[in-house]
């Protein structure tokens, strides 16, 4: 652990894990497909928990699903932890879809201000609107589902918001990109080839800066969201209720915790990175690592036994830790 670092948090679960943040908050735009998978839900708590202690500002968040209940429920998870002004964006012009097991329920169980999907702000405007507005190389990006609202920041023109081009922007004001997408060192993945293959590989050959990826095999073995969550969270918390509803608490892999928890914690105990080569993006999604010289990009590797760090991330979406500063 890097001992200059001011935040340390002793997480309380059968054995004492430790987590060390940034020694100031960590500016971050978090972009879910939040819907398909609980796992954008525990993501989201996890940043909430590092909000509550100055860990974490969370700018906005990104809302890349066509589901028509996803930004209400994003909405209602904000209100629960008592940030209800942070700004959602949504991806539009597509036809909206009803299928997700949490998000309907969500947005008629639990308070929140948006009314409907369309009442979003635009994904695109909102992601300049954001970087603008922060200072130079401050921001962090987490994406956690297919890169389509990406892509459209990395085309946008300059608006209202910013003279700059969108590589222009993220030039200027992104430090990192913390990517949960691909297999590595080879393979297929959904956030990378599904709906929206042409996006990723857009974002990825075009991204400008600092990239880490966090693989399917990473949160593949990141075992959360069991038996610990249902006794550790009240009934009334919205992220208890998505998990009941999902698979009621029989555990989830955790691809996208890994993914925050990598942006957020300043500690290399958790993983490896490779960073001896550069990712390629086939047109159908698939990925590979090809060896070779970039400065840019590198992935998670496992180091720390994954059922360890799933309690770290349990307890970060449960809140169940005791802090010392």
């Amino acid at each position: 652990m890097k001992k200059i670092l001011r935040l340390l948090f002793i997480m309380t679960i059968s054995t004492a894990t430790t987590v060390v943040y940034a020694q100031s908050p960590v500016k971050v735009i978090f972009d879910t497909d939040i819907d398909s998978d609980v796992d954008d839900v525990g993501a989201l708590a996890m940043l909430h928990t590092f909000a509550d202690h100055n860990a974490v500002e969370i700018l906005g968040i990104i809302v890349t699903s066509e589901d028509k209940y996803a930004p209400m429920c994003t909405d209602a998870i904000n209100h629960y932890f008592g940030r209800p002004d942070i700004p959602i964006g949504a991806l539009k012009g597509f036809p909206l879809r009803d299928n997700s097991k949490y998000t309907r329920q969500l947005s008629q169980e639990f308070p929140h201000s948006l009314t409907s999907y369309d009442e979003a702000e635009d994904a695109t405007a909102l992601y300049r609107k954001l970087l603008s507005s922060q200072p130079d190389s401050s921001v962090v990006i987490i994406t956690v589902g297919h890169l389509t609202n990406l892509q459209n920041l990395i085309e946008s023109k300059p608006d209202q918001h910013s003279k700059l081009s969108g590589l222009d922007l993220i030039k200027k004001k992104v430090k990192l990109w913390s990517c949960m997408g691909g297999v590595y060192p080879e393979g297929k993945e959904a956030n990378f080839y599904r709906p929206d293959p042409a996006s990723t590989k857009t974002s990825v050959e075009k991204w400008p800066g600092q990239v880490v990826f966090a693989g399917w095999e990473i949160g593949d073995k990141i075992i959360t969201g069991g038996e610990y969550l249902q006794k550790s969270l009240p009934k009334e918390s919205p992220v208890w209720r998505a998990y009941q509803l999902y698979n009621n608490f029989e555990g989830r892999q955790s691809w996208d915790q890994a993914s925050v928890l990598y942006a957020i914690s300043n500690s290399n105990d958790y993983w490896d990175l490779n960073k001896d080569g550069y990712v390629v993006v086939a047109a159908d999604g698939s990925n590979k690592w090809m060896p070779g010289k970039n400065d840019k990009q590198a992935y998670l590797v496992e180091k720390m036994n994954p059922a360890e760090v799933a309690k770290v991330i349990d307890a970060l979406m449960t809140g169940k830790y005791s802090s010392k500063f």
